[in-house]
Formats: structure tokens, C-alpha cells, sequence
């Protein structure tokens, strides 16, 4: 039951990012790295595919509390939630305003890298844009 709130939740979370952060050119791949852009959406759809697929054969609080106990496993969740806090500092500085950027916080850190291929999926264009911007 829990398993399924938590999809219910990241699928609200999904439709509500989508919907906020729609532009014409969504689906548009005739773009500056377009094939990359493609790339990354696929990344997002095989990975909550798997995590899905995951969530139905293991208990996620169960298998966390095994990797607290192991060195290698603190490492691994040290390691994610320092890209995490890289993220949320990328969507920050892509923002431009702190509570559109704080809205990203804590679906980041519940859903990991899933909000973060979700974000690169649907802010691709203006990412590009402002990285040529800087370069």
C-alpha cells in the first residue's frame, strides 16, 4: 500500500512539473542537441520503468537500512545526495527565483536522480540556451 502512495505521489509531482514547465517546443528534437535531449527523456522513462519494476520486487526501507550497514552502501547515499545538492543548485541558477527553485527540493530528495532526469527532460532547451549563454 505504501508502494503505491509513493508512485501515487511522484505521479502527481510528474503531471504537476509537466504542466508548470510545458513549453511549445517539448517534444520538439529539431534542437540544438536534440538527439541528447531525446536521449535523456528515454533515460527518465527506462529508469522509472526499472524503479517501478524495483519497488514490486523489494522493499525500499528494508534495503536501505541493509546499506546503512555496510560501508560501501553510506558511501553510495553520501555520494547521491551530494549530486542531488549539486542539482538543486543547477535548478536554483536555472530559476531565477528561490521558490520555483524550492519546489524542486524535496521531490529531489525523495525521488533522487528520477526528478532529475524529469527536470533535464523538461527544462533541456532553456539549459542549453543558457549554458551557450556562459560558453
Amino acid at each position: 500500500m505504501a508502494k503505491n502512495f509513493f508512485w501515487f505521489v511522484f505521479a502527481l509531482f510528474v503531471g504537476t512539473a509537466i504542466y508548470t514547465g510545458w513549453h511549445p517546443g517539448f517534444f520538439d528534437f529539431n534542437v540544438r542537441l536534440g538527439g541528447l535531449k531525446l536521449l535523456v527523456m528515454l533515460c527518465f522513462a527506462a529508469f522509472l520503468g526499472y524503479s517501478i519494476y524495483c519497488s514490486s520486487r523489494e522493499s525500499l526501507p528494508a534495503t536501505i537500512q541493509k546499506m546503512a550497514r555496510l560501508h560501501w552502501g553510506r558511501q553510495i547515499g553520501i555520494d547521491l545526495y551530494i549530486g542531488l545538492s549539486i542539482f538543486l543548485g543547477i535548478v536554483f541558477a536555472m530559476e531565477g527565483s528561490p521558490l520555483a527553485a524550492a519546489a524542486w527540493i524535496l521531490p529531489t530528495l525523495l525521488f533522487g536522480n528520477l526528478a532529475t532526469l524529469l527536470y533535464l527532460s523538461i527544462h533541456f532547451d532553456a539549459i542549453v540556451s543558457r549554458l551557450n549563454q556562459v560558453l
